[in-house]
């Protein structure tokens, strides 16, 4: 920490009598300085110092000043008046009380001001037209409020502290011992927890409290009576003045960090500018100045292990690759940081403290205490090593064990400007030492002689070592940075615009340099890679680069690709892997395994490949270590192979080709599905394209491109394969360009053909290659199952010997289609008599079921014929048995159809409303009907007839035309059978109304005998 005077103002009167500074407030925003200087108010730039403006309202000392929120500020003074001013100094309202105003506060949020004085306090806010004016107990000394400006707290001159809501309504006393309150503040940080209050009284204490008065932490004891006590805006850190005649600087916790100023007076007030380190300060002697405070980065780095100091007071590890972090609270002042491997060491003002890691673990952040040294050591630099501490005190070096004893001192020529441990035995280790005359030393720390390196004309701002030692880089006060190789001393190569500089620990030849907002990334001897970075480079591992900007350090992921790309141009593929090494892409990678893969650098390509997990590169390597180890070492098929792999396909069919291996070609291009290379390179070699096909057509059934498939085997005359293929897929129409390719003697072929035409639905196909075939009964079979019999009869007529199998099927179709005399003649035709009998019967059967009677009659009178006709025209009396038998069905089946016949008559007649027949012979009809009934009335009547509907018939009949002794005769015998409900009624009335009828029928209506 660094402190520097920016301005200062000496205030006297006329008679050159210094006036006390007792307040200051900064106003606006922060560009604007008030001071309250005897009885004016002096308003001052910040920037250069300059008095603006002198205003004298007040006619008494002014005693307090404070800045309102949006411009302009507040004054009062022992003329118990107080006067708010606006933006442009301009007095725009005044109050009184009735004692000297003491302090006075203006809420951050609102335009609250809160007056004190030594009885009361007042409460002003731009709404309200009154002053309300509470009285207290004691005198108030001073006064701050929240930063949300919801509560104020008061300090007063019997010890007591008062806070209060924001309409002056007391909350909580805190109640100290009898030492005046005289300086107190709000933190005014927004993100913190809860509100914190400094108190700072004349016995000494600074205190912290809450809004509840819970004390936070113990009481930090001062040593003189604090007058003033302020807040930087963010609320890190705190300045108090007072008796002591200083302003010092202290952490938010209440650790002293240093001193601001020295003054030669005691300190009234101090205040902090806004959001910037700048301190003003006024004294009793009149003085007001302005003093600005430089936070120096203390910080220190190994490899990736970054510490820091935050807050003064605390010491922050960052390891820069897992960003992880630990913080440890050393809660003192911390004034120089070192670290190496597991060790850190931490200077603080009285003693240095020596950490070491928990654990022997790259990523493990968990330190503790090795040692304390307690001593109070002053030096420029510090740097730590295994077992002791080195100091930098200008020209010296001074290295401390851990137990603070002093082992050597080296006594150097000029300003140490660089120190660096380079590693090395515990005990033993290395430093680099840069020195202002330009001369460059390496020391051993062991050994009491440093050993020259190189000797510049330029001073040292910058130096590192390489990986292996043997080349060193160093940026010079002109901003060069030179590379000098240390067995030669001879200056390999410079750069411009260089303001620091690292070398890659993980890559020989590779380093980078920062300057002028770019970063520079040099590998071997290629020119630099450059990208905008702001910062200072201090360290490169791998592909990371660690920045220090400002007070932060970042990592910076750097692309390797470039530097890659260089190496593989040349070829060299050892420096290649090893700048992949330290992270490339993916696709990077890819580029080296394949580079060096056709480079034949078969382990550099394995290891390439390993780290892709590409199994089937690696395949392929072993492959090729395998032929080289049994003597094969082809260059041209290696790289055929690989260039396979690879996809280029063509320039490893010309290897193949020039390495006399012509089927490997084929069998590329085969699996690749590129047969018309394939059968070129063939034909060109002399080599069968038949079974180039055959593979072609097996691949392609394979793969599930059946159709292609089917077409190459159709294309190699392998037809039963591509039928198989076609069939069941149903491409009809490609089957039938088969079957017609097809020879009319592959009868198997053709007849898998028709297997998947009749099965698939295709008849017409299957016909025609039927017909190729002459399979005549199978073609006929299928136009029977088509039903195509015009087609079938049309063959039978050349072919007579299959009538039987066409008309059989005929009839049997033409009587399921109800088309029984048709069917019965194709019976006939074919000679199934027996067949046209079952058919007439059925017919017969079912024309009585649903009371076709006439049908019923015509079919019994063709059953008849059928019989009459099957016999002999010879006497009854030669007859056989059986054909007797058949006579006798003859009469029988002519009886039924007679029966039939009338009975139709007689049933329509009772069942339609109107008859085509005249009374007379639908009469005869039913006597007819009723005589064939009658001669065995033990037998039941033929189905379908009933004698119901014969002899109600007969009754209704008689009537009518006068056969009243038939009409009574069918009366009385339809008492003995069963009649419709229906017809009861007209049973029973017909049965009387005859009785009065004569018993004798009309004599034309006589039966006739012949």
């Amino acid at each position: 920490m660094r402190t520097f005077l920016t301005w200062q103002d000496k205030v006297q009167d006329r008679d050159g009598v210094k006036q006390p500074i007792y307040d200051l407030a900064f106003i606006g925003d922060g560009s604007q300085l008030v001071a309250a200087a005897g009885a004016e108010v002096l308003v001052y730039d910040v920037q250069e110092g300059e008095l603006l403006q002198s205003l004298k309202a007040h006619k008494d000392t002014v005693l307090c000043v404070a800045a309102i929120r949006g411009g302009g500020f507040v004054s009062g003074g022992a003329d118990k008046t107080v006067i708010i001013w606006n933006a442009k100094c301009e007095g725009v309202l005044k109050y009184t009380h009735g004692d000297p105003i003491q302090a006075l506060g203006c809420n951050p949020v609102g335009g609250q001001v809160v007056s004190c004085t030594s009885s009361d306090f007042g409460l002003w806010s731009p709404d309200q037209k009154t002053v309300s004016k509470p009285k207290v107990p004691s005198r108030i000394l001073c006064i701050s409020w929240t930063p949300d400006g919801q509560h104020f707290a008061f300090g007063m001159f019997n010890g007591h502290v008062s806070i209060r809501n924001k309409l002056g309504e007391e909350k909580v006393r805190l109640e100290r011992e009898g030492a005046p309150v005289w300086s107190l503040s709000w933190c005014p940080a927004s993100n913190k927890e809860f509100d914190v209050l400094a108190v700072a009284d004349w016995n000494q204490r600074l205190s912290f409290f809450q809004v509840s008065g819970r004390q936070v932490g113990k009481d930090r004891v001062l040593g003189y009576d604090p007058c003033c006590v302020s807040y930087f805006s963010s609320g890190e850190y705190i300045v108090m003045g007072g008796s002591d005649r200083k302003v010092t600087l202290w952490t938010a916790e209440g650790i002293r960090l240093g001193t601001v100023c020295d003054r030669d007076n005691w300190v009234w007030c101090c205040q902090v500018r806004p959001r910037q380190n700048y301190i003003a300060v006024g004294c009793h002697d009149g003085t007001i100045s302005l003093h600005q405070i430089v936070f120096n980065t203390v910080h220190g780095l190994y490899h990736d292990r970054y510490a820091y100091r935050e807050n003064m007071t605390d010491v922050v590890i960052q390891h820069l690759t897992t960003d992880q972090r630990a913080r440890i609270k050393c809660r003192d002042y911390v004034k120089k940081i070192a670290v190496y491997r597991d060790r850190l060491a931490v200077q603080l003002p009285d003693r240095v403290i020596i950490y070491e890691l928990f654990h022997d673990d790259a990523t493990d952040m968990h330190y503790r205490i090795k040692e304390k040294l307690q001593k109070k050591l002053d030096c420029n630099l510090l740097v730590v090593t295994a077992q002791h501490i080195i100091l930098c005190l200008e020209r010296k070096l001074q290295m401390f064990n851990f137990s603070g004893e002093k082992e050597r001192e080296w006594g150097l020529e000029a300003l140490i400007r660089y120190i660096k441990v380079i590693g090395g035995p515990a005990g033993r280790e290395g430093l680099l030492v840069g020195l202002k005359n330009g001369q460059i030393l390496e020391i051993f720390i062991d050994n009491p002689f440093p050993i020259p390196l190189i000797k510049q004309q330029t001073s040292v701002r910058c130096l590192d070592l390489s990986l292996t030692r043997t080349k060193l880089a160093v940026v010079d006060e002109h901003n060069t940075c030179l590379v000098y190789l240390l067995k030669t001393k001879e200056l390999l190569f410079q750069e411009p615009n260089a303001n620091s500089v690292a070398w890659n620990s993980e890559q020989e030849d590779m380093l980078c340099y920062s300057g002028n907002g770019m970063l520079n990334i040099k590998a071997g001897n290629f020119p630099p890679h450059k990208q905008k970075m702001q910062g200072f480079v201090v360290g490169f591992k791998g592909s990371r680069i660690f920045c220090l900007h400002v007070y932060a350090m970042t990592t910076v992921d750097v692309p390797q690709s470039a530097s890659l790309e260089r190496y593989l141009e040349r070829k060299e593929f050892d420096a290649a892997y090893q700048i992949a090494c330290l992270g490339v892409t993916e696709g990077d990678w890819k580029k080296l395994a394949m580079e060096a893969l056709e480079g034949l650098r078969l382990e550099i390509a394995k290891k390439a490949f390993m780290r892709l997990r590409d199994v089937r590169w690696l395949d392929l390597i072993r492959d090729i270590e395998r032929m080289k180890a049994a003597g094969k070492n082809e260059t041209d098929l290696f790289l055929a192979d690989i260039y396979a792999y690879a996809g280029r396909y063509h320039e490893a069919a010309k290897l193949y080709k020039r390495s006399h291996h012509q089927q490997k070609a084929i069998d590329m291009y085969t699996e690749l599905n590129m047969w018309e290379y394939a059968t070129q390179i063939a034909q060109e070699t002399n080599i069968n394209t038949e079974d180039i096909l055959k593979r072609k057509a097996q691949m392609q059934h394979d793969r599930n491109d059946l159709l292609a498939a089917a077409t190459t085997y159709i294309e190699v005359g392998d037809y039963m394969q591509a039928i198989d293929i076609l069939g069941p897929n149903g491409w009809h129409e490609k089957l039938m360009d088969v079957a017609r390719r097809l020879d009319r003697s592959e009868t198997k072929a053709l007849s898998r053909c028709v297997y998947f035409f009749r099965k698939n639905g295709q008849h017409a196909f299957a016909a025609e290659t039927l017909v190729k075939i002459g399979d005549i009964a199978h073609l006929l079979a299928l136009h029977i199952e088509l039903q195509h019999w015009d087609e079938a009869f049309r063959i039978v007529e050349t072919h007579p010997e299959f009538m039987e199998k066409v008309c059989v099927p005929y009839a049997d179709w033409l009587a399921q289609n109800d088309r029984y005399v048709e069917a019965q003649a194709n019976y006939r035709k074919a000679g199934r008599h027996d067949e046209a009998f079952k058919v007439l019967e059925r017919l017969t059967r079912n024309a009585v079921i649903e009371h076709r009677f006439d049908d019923a009659g015509y079919y019994y009178w063709t059953m008849s014929m059928e019989h009459l006709s099957s016999l002999p025209d010879a006497d009854v009396k030669t007859l056989t048995d059986a054909q007797r038998h058949t006579l006798s069905k003859c009469i029988d089946c002519m009886r039924l159809a007679e029966i039939y016949h009338a009975y139709h008559h007689v049933q329509r007649y009772m069942d339609d409303p109107f008859t085509s027949h005249l009374p007379d012979s639908l009469f005869n009809m039913v006597r007819f009907t009723w005589s064939q009934l009658a001669q065995d009335l033990s037998k039941p009547p033929p189905p379908g007839v009933s004698k119901a509907y014969t002899l109600y018939a007969m009754a209704k009949l008689g009537r009518s035309l006068g056969a009243f002794k038939s009409a009574r005769f069918a009366f009385e015998k339809l008492r003995d059978v069963r009649v419709p409900v229906e017809w009861q009624e007209g049973v029973d009335v017909g049965a009387l109304a005859v009785r009065a009828k004569p018993f004798v029928d009309r004599d034309d209506l006589q039966p006739a005998c012949f």
